[in-house]
């Protein structure tokens, strides 16, 4: 069965900092037309970054579209043209002050692909150095700590909820002991 759909016209809706919005009219498999609303982002990763001890570092963050506090892995948008392995860097020192002598991406991900080309790097960082830490201009987190088995118990019984984070902690325990 022929599942793909041809895109034969694109609106652009909206064009702000961090994501850019457009309707695409598209022809289905069976001829019929439709549209579909799309979310254009320039890609993310989210790191695990573990000490010698197998604890985790988190962030405490509120998130505005969910009006609650979320426990998440550190985690950044790409900038135009920065590869992967220096954002991932580059989120470790901002969000919770260390820099990774070992990086491991472990695999990609897309966040929601029903509706955005989000694709968020998942990284392994070990071996971690303390680093000047450099949060940005209007970030609020907590930066948390616990062992990499407790944070797996959160996992299953619900109290870490975040998608990145899951898929990162599971990954994560496949390379790490526990």
């Amino acid at each position: 069965m022929d599942l793909y759909e041809k895109t034969i016209g694109s609106k652009k809706i909206y064009d702000g900092k961090i994501i850019r919005v457009r309707q695409d009219r598209v022809l289905l498999p069976d001829g019929r037309e439709s549209t579909r609303e799309i979310v254009e982002h320039s890609g993310a990763v989210a790191i695990v970054p573990v000490d010698n001890n197998n604890g985790v570092y988190f962030v405490r963050q509120y998130r505005a579209p969910l009006e609650k506090i979320l426990l998440e892995i550190p985690a950044g948008r790409l900038e135009p043209g920065e590869p992967p392995e220096e954002c991932a860097k580059r989120e470790l020192a901002e969000e919770i002050g260390f820099m990774p002598q070992k990086l491991r991406q472990m695999a990609f991900i897309y966040s929601s692909p029903g509706f955005s080309d989000e694709k968020v790097y998942l990284y392994l960082a070990q071996d971690l150095v303390k680093h000047h830490l450099e949060n940005d201009e209007g970030e609020f987190l907590e930066v948390v700590h616990m062992p990499l088995p407790e944070a797996l118990a959160m996992v299953t019984d619900g109290a870490i909820e975040d998608g990145k984070t899951i898929t990162g902690l599971l990954l994560a325990s496949r390379y790490l002991p526990l």
